[in-house]
């Protein structure tokens, strides 16, 4: 049997604080603290603690090529090579049906760069209530509790040298740009119409053009750009009111300007998932469409194979997709939201999307404006 090291770990010293109760009652400090190792091992999808002697054999077998379990077995002791084949992070060559060396598999088939492999699947939520696992603080509770933020805008250079601009000329995109702000009070009862979702998804995420480059290589040419031209995200969306779609999850094909239906969904069930989907941001609930942007790290990483930058083109990616978003809805009549506080393993599991292979970034959404201000809205004000 052959045995080497799982494809990306990365091992965190941590330190855990406490209390130091005896310390306390007899007058000196009361805080105490407690180190120990932590794996991240983006194919296991957990966190493992492991201790300094299996930190130190872990550095000596490597992750590319096979090792003689007989020859780690004589430098580590075979109780040793157990205990870390049994946690996942050595894995053997021995028969199908190993669980975590499926998963190493399928992370070294996408060429992720390791620390973006890392910080993608440990930032992943599930379970988390935003407006109630979390407090955020109004400007006035921040400016007390920390004073006075940092400046919104900054000089730099000379002031004295600065060239004045001449005031920006009007143009067509001035409504669009101007009127838009996120909206945080949908009309629960209003409906999304068909024609306005049409346009929305073909001119955010359909095709405007394609283009063989090379055999079996074709590009699409959207209205949005993306790095290498490779336009990695799809649209997966949660539909609550739109006339002619059924409440429900769907996949949005891209060229065939479709809705794919995954499930079927009643009212009740598709505002819950609204909830999870957004972590209980309830000022987003109640907007009829929600659509997931999430990125198939395959197309992105084909080019940009362990790139240092190839998971900040997908970031930006989204970040271009979700501003054209705003922009269609604003021309809409109606204001939009993108927030990347979003329960991802949620999300995943609505979607049937391995985290490993299709990277759920963010989600967007839109609908008619409530007759009222519950939430704060930031608005262009003439």
């Amino acid at each position: 049997m052959k045995i080497r090291r799982c494809a990306v770990l990365f091992i965190e010293p941590r330190e855990d604080l406490g209390i130091d109760w005896t310390a306390l009652f007899s007058g000196a400090g009361a805080l105490s603290a407690s180190l120990r190792w932590v794996a991240l091992a983006p194919h296991l999808d957990r966190e493992t603690t492991i201790d300094a002697a299996q930190v130190a054999a872990l550095g000596t077998i490597g992750q590319t090529v096979w090792t003689d379990r007989t020859d780690a077995d004589g430098r580590l002791g075979a109780a040793m090579v157990d205990s870390l084949l049994a946690l996942g992070l050595l894995l053997d060559d021995g028969p199908a049906g190993n669980p975590a060396r499926e998963r190493d598999t399928v992370l070294r088939a996408q060429h992720w760069r390791p620390l973006s492999a890392a910080a993608h699947m440990f930032s992943r939520w599930d379970g988390m209530e935003v407006d109630k696992g979390m407090h955020f603080p109004s400007f006035e509770e921040l400016v007390q509790a920390y004073g006075t933020p940092p400046p919104p805008a900054i000089g730099r250079g000379d002031p004295d040298q600065a060239i004045k601009l001449p005031p920006p000329a009007g143009g067509p995109l001035d409504a669009q740009l101007l009127q838009r702000y996120t909206g945080r009070n949908y009309d629960p009862e209003a409906v999304l119409p068909l024609d306005v979702l049409a346009r929305l998804l073909q001119r955010t995420f359909g095709a405007q053009a394609e283009r063989m480059l090379a055999q079996e290589a074709m590009v699409f040419k959207k209205t949005s750009p993306s790095a290498g031209g490779l336009h990695p995200t799809e649209a997966y969306v949660l539909a609550q009111r739109v006339p002619g779609v059924a409440p429900g999850l769907y996949h949005y094909h891209a060229l065939n300007h479709a809705l794919e239906p995954l499930a079927a969904l009643d009212p009740a069930e598709a505002s819950e998932l609204a909830r999870q989907f957004v972590a209980d941001q309830h000022w987003f609930v109640d907007a009829p469409v929600m659509v997931v942007m999430a990125a198939r790290v395959a197309r992105n990483f084909w080019k940009y194979r362990n790139h240092a930058k190839a998971h900040r083109a997908m970031m930006l990616d989204a970040g271009h997709l979700s501003q054209t978003f705003y922009l269609l809805a604003t021309e809409a009549g109606m204001p939009a939201f993108v927030t990347a506080a979003v329960n991802e393993k949620a999300i995943e599991r609505a979607f049937g999307l391995d985290p490993l292979s299709d990277a759920v970034v963010a989600v967007c959404g839109c609908g008619v404006a409530g007759a009222g201000q519950t939430t704060l809205e930031l608005r262009y004000e003439q």
